[in-house]
């Protein structure tokens, strides 16, 4: 069974905060977060804020080692930052735990998490490193879901689709959104888009739904 998790935590939880300290009216969403031998590399998109006076911001940490602007998305900054291995707050938790971060961003004063984790044990690991660095965490929700013995999983773009198609509203009636408007956020076609959703949904209904 692999568990998804939706939680909150402070912003000081995540060293992407100090943006949000000097520059509160700013959007933060993560992208990627990535750890490579002795350093951990966020890639994030900003809304809002110049990209210079952002730099300046993530310069000034004693943990950042390298800050890059990489492109623009009409209001968004795309930004990768190298941070050494003395980042503290949620990033041990998360690499120790071999846990994957499928979304993240901040709401208000602090960051809403989805994380996936490989097993429940990994899950407990990880609540109880974020319990010794007395970092608080809200758990909004929680996700089991589990494949037979055998059976085939979801891939992670199968996954995504799904997730970002019922968040958006595509399974509403009147739906929110769009195959189009979501194959665009992909940035793939509409016909690739469907086929995706549909394949995963498929595999889902099999493997859970239905009996061999």
């Amino acid at each position: 069974m692999i568990p998804i998790v939706d939680i909150t935590v402070p912003a000081s939880a995540f060293e992407l905060g100090r943006l949000l300290e000097q520059l509160p009216g700013v959007r933060i969403e993560l992208e990627q977060l990535v750890p490579i031998e002795n350093s951990i590399i966020p890639l994030f998109w900003v809304s809002e804020g110049d990209p210079e006076e952002i730099e300046a911001i993530l310069r000034e940490s004693p943990l950042t080692e390298h800050v890059e602007f990489l492109a623009e998305d009409g209001q968004r900054k795309l930004f990768k930052v190298i941070w050494n291995r003395e980042v503290n707050g949620l990033i041990h938790p998360l690499i120790d735990t071999n846990a994957k971060v499928l979304e993240a961003e901040n709401v208000g004063e602090g960051w809403d998490f989805r994380i996936q984790f490989p097993s429940h044990d990994a899950l407990s690991t990880f609540r109880d490193c974020c319990e010794s660095e007395n970092i608080p965490i809200i758990l909004r929700q929680l996700y089991n879901p589990q494949y037979p013995d055998g059976g085939d999983a979801l891939t992670d773009e199968q996954h995504e689709a799904i997730v970002v198609a019922y968040e958006q509203g595509y399974f509403d009636v009147p739906r929110g959104t769009t195959v189009s408007e979501l194959a665009a956020q992909f940035d793939i076609s509409d016909n690739a888009f469907s086929q995706r959703l549909r394949r995963g949904l498929g595999t889902l209904v099999r493997e859970t739904m239905v009996e061999s």
